[in-house]
């Protein structure tokens, strides 16, 4: 029996232990099949041409997936990231396979040069990874793959092994990262915020001087159509970016030319303070601190980035010349705004405005579109097929459709939960798809898609104390 057939299927003899009952749904043996393909051994690659190395964020939507194959797998997931750590508490977000080749994938490790350019934030030495980060949904995907099998977790310290390196990422994120100094972390460079071609980007890119396009090679363009991808100019600014950060010894704080404060980035984080809360409690600390941080944090993130006029959060360009000196928020509705959604103490008229926006005109849940668009359908730079400007993703469908039913939309939540279902099985498992029609873009047998897939498929529709949040509405 091959391995994905072990992971699919009953048997007497099997233990929770190591994995849980398997299931003959077609979207289970599916979903199993692509996290089998793209399992290295100890960790799981996006996709096995266009990304071959280890991601940060899509480690964590993966593991919350591979809870259901093996608890076992999913905490390994997570330990692997984890083990690549800096020692500034940055948890990098690509950590690269030696195996690979160097031209497989660009930026590659001799760009990167982590351990050199790194040294001084604390890179290890022994791996290679980039000097970036991801969305800090990692707390709560170790607390989901705990909850999925708690006797295998303890007996194994788990958690008591990984909640340092989690309270030390967090620290980093929060401390290091305060750009602004109202509280928020800040990303550096678009790739941080995991939508890297947001038009919401395009303001603070427009300040950056690319670098020449002869000094990279693009191998994304050998895996998608260039149609679909972001520009040349834009990824000469990315490298830029990147670089000027590398040769600066990837210290924050400095006067780099990009530094935004994102709704989605920040939800995350206070989603995983507090899912980091719980984890403390189980191992008899109190999490009551962390709680009250995760509360500052959610006040502080409808003070800074909170828009009435648009009915939904939006980015700060701390870059940006404004009287106050805050910055000025970039007017680009895009998905991340949505994502704070997720968080059970925004305010109830809050919540409301965001369901309205989420339902209306500008992304048409459950009226114009089968899945959330990544950005507003009436923005002058939406292209359901390029990159982040325009398709629909499902680790943002997912987020929203855990955010709807936290706030007890468990009718809207419920037809998400099928689209998703349906157009991934639909797809094969696609990278996105197009909001509208539900076509299949990018690659296929995608990891998150089969993991978050697998997640809704088997997670029941109470989600709040599962996931680890606390609290409710705020009026």
């Amino acid at each position: 029996m091959d391995r994905t057939a072990q992971l699919v299927s009953p048997s007497a003899e099997r233990s929770i232990a190591y994995d849980p009952p398997g299931s003959s749904h077609p979207l289970h043996v599916g979903a199993a099949k692509v996290l089998e393909g793209n399992w290295t051994g100890a960790s799981t690659v996006p996709s096995r041409g266009l990304y071959p190395h280890q991601w940060s964020w899509d480690s964590a939507f993966i593991a919350i997936g591979l809870r259901h194959l093996s608890p076992l797998r999913a905490q390994t997931e997570l330990e692997t990231l984890l083990a690549a750590q800096w020692g500034d508490g940055r948890v990098p977000h690509i950590v690269f396979n030696p195996s690979v080749p160097l031209d497989a994938y660009f930026p590659s490790p001799d760009f990167w040069r982590s351990s050199i350019a790194g040294h001084g934030a604390g890179a290890p030495r022994t791996v290679q990874t980039s000097g970036i980060v991801q969305p800090p949904v990692h707390a709560l995907a170790v607390w989901l793959v705990h909850r999925a099998d708690p006797g295998l977790s303890r007996a194994r310290g788990f958690l008591a092994r990984v909640y340092p390196r989690l309270a030390a990422w967090h620290r980093y994120l929060l401390h290091r990262r305060d750009l602004g100094g109202g509280g928020l972390a800040s990303v550096v460079h678009p790739w941080e915020q995991g939508m890297d071609n947001s038009p919401a980007w395009d303001l603070p890119l427009s300040r950056v001087t690319p670098a020449p396009a002869r000094s990279f090679r693009r191998a994304d363009l050998d895996h998608g159509a260039a149609e679909d991808r972001p520009t040349d100019l834009d990824y000469g600014r990315y490298v830029r970016l990147a670089t000027d950060y590398r040769d600066g010894g990837y210290a924050d704080g400095c006067a780099g030319g990009f530094a935004v404060e994102d709704p989605a980035f920040n939800a995350l984080l206070i989603a995983s303070e507090h899912a980091l809360a719980r984890i403390a409690a189980e191992l008899g600390a109190p999490g009551t601190a962390r709680h009250a941080r995760a509360e500052r944090l959610t006040t502080a993130l409808v003070e800074r980035l909170w828009d009435p006029a648009s009915g939904m959060f939006l980015c700060r360009d701390l870059r940006a010349p404004a009287p106050d000196g805050r910055g000025a928020l970039i007017p680009e509705r895009g998905v991340s705004g949505l994502v704070p959604l997720l968080l059970p103490g925004l305010p109830r008229d809050l919540v409301a405005t965001l369901v309205r926006t989420a339902t209306g005109p500008r992304f048409g849940l459950g009226t114009t579109t089968r899945l959330l668009p990544s950005y507003d359908l009436l923005g002058e730079a939406f292209d359901p097929h390029r990159y982040w400007r325009g398709p629909a993703w499902f680790n943002t469908a997912w987020l929203v459709e855990r955010g709807l039913r936290t706030h007890a939309e468990h009718r809207r939540a419920d037809a998400l939960r099928e689209s998703v279902l349906d157009l991934a099985g639909a797809t094969d498992f696609a990278e996105y798809v197009d909001p509208y029609t539900g076509e299949g873009c990018g690659t296929t047998g995608f990891s998150w898609t089969a993991a978050l897939a697998l997640d809704l498929l088997h997670s029941d529709t109470t989600v709040t104390a599962d996931m680890g949040l606390k609290g409710g509405n705020r009026r």
